[in-house]
């Protein structure tokens, strides 16, 4: 079985930029997102077999959908998962399209997705006690691809893994 979930990738330059900006976030205790880590989640799968997994990747390639950007201006305190995240106040329509086409060949391969409205988010740092007051001046994530990641549990912590990445149009 394998911990799986799409999600978009990003550039080493938006890498970078997001990664400037988590390390100005200074409270103690903040556990902060390793950089290699840093991800826009579509839909979370959980845990697949590998049977599962090659009907997943088949299915997902006659998935059709255009590139997009988003901009992530916004910093977030989500309570109950004590994270804090930035968040794309604009979600472009080709993002919706594509996580509704995701969560339909989930539900096609028998996974159960969450049934809660989709927001984009990076999340940048767990064991949150409130929302810091910083100024973000925004970071553009330009979507050229959406990726099959596997969450992998290593002595340092979880790893994302890409395993295997498609081109939007």
């Amino acid at each position: 079985m394998k911990r799986l979930f799409f999600a978009l990738w990003p550039s080493v330059a938006t890498r970078k930029a997001v990664d400037k900006f988590n390390q100005t976030l200074k409270v103690p205790g903040l556990k902060t997102v390793k950089a290699d880590n840093l991800h826009v989640t579509l839909v979370f799968l959980g845990n697949v077999d590998r049977q599962t997994e090659r009907l997943i990747k088949r299915k997902v390639s006659g998935i059709s959908a255009q590139q997009f950007m988003l901009n992530f201006n916004q910093l977030a305190f989500w309570h109950k998962p004590r994270i804090l995240c930035l968040l794309s106040q604009t979600i472009e329509p080709q993002l919706l399209s594509l996580v509704d086409a995701l969560t339909q060949v989930a539900e096609q391969c028998a996974i159960k997705v969450e049934d809660r409205p989709y927001q984009p988010h990076i999340t940048l740092a767990r064991k949150a006690q409130e929302l810091i007051n910083t100024n973000v001046l925004g970071i553009e994530w330009y979507a050229h691809s959406f990726c099959l990641v596997e969450s992998c549990r290593t002595t340092e912590g979880v790893q994302y893994r890409v395993v295997r990445q498609w081109k939007l149009e």
